[in-house]
């Protein structure tokens, strides 16, 4: 892999997402770290889809490390979730491919249509399961570790008040 594409594809991931942020009017400390959130889970994706050719792994997984990463930086820089889960999604959102969907459908190639449509679908309910996943791995940690801070969760300075 060239170190070229690698900045290329890191830069504009982060742009698109804090591009969107500002559609959304996130304040601007939240829309750089949502930018950063977007980047790392692009490159997450990037990477696992040129290892495997499995989009929707990859997809899974960088959905998964965004909701990850939206409750780190909500707990920690005191916002919603939603502020830096909805802008980190972005990169992965399947727009073009539904796009494509669209403009076969419109010429007749209904086959090719059909079996993109499917392609598109899978990958949006990989971002959902990703992020559920997450939230949910999250709500079972919160509950175990995190409500006797006596145990395990004293240590964890990031998720304190």
């Amino acid at each position: 892999m060239n170190l070229t594409v690698l900045i290329v594809q890191a830069v504009t991931s982060f742009l698109a997402t804090a591009a969107f942020g500002i559609i959304y009017n996130i304040p601007r400390r939240p829309l750089i770290h949502g930018g950063l959130i977007g980047m790392v889970a692009w490159l997450i994706y990037f990477f696992l889809y040129g290892w495997s050719g499995n989009d929707f792994a990859a997809t899974f997984a960088a959905s998964f490390v965004i909701a990850l990463l939206s409750q780190i930086f909500a707990r920690r820089f005191k916002n919603p979730v939603i502020v830096y889960s909805v802008s980190g999604i972005i990169p992965l959102v399947p727009g073009g491919l539904t796009y494509t969907v669209m403009s076969r459908a419109v010429v007749d190639q209904y086959s090719l249509a059909l079996h993109l449509a499917e392609k598109a679908f899978v990958l949006s309910g990989a971002i959902a399961m990703g992020l559920i996943f997450a939230e949910v791995l999250y709500q079972i940690f919160k509950k175990r570790h995190l409500s006797n801070p006596g145990k395990v969760g004293e240590g964890i300075s990031m998720f304190k008040k």
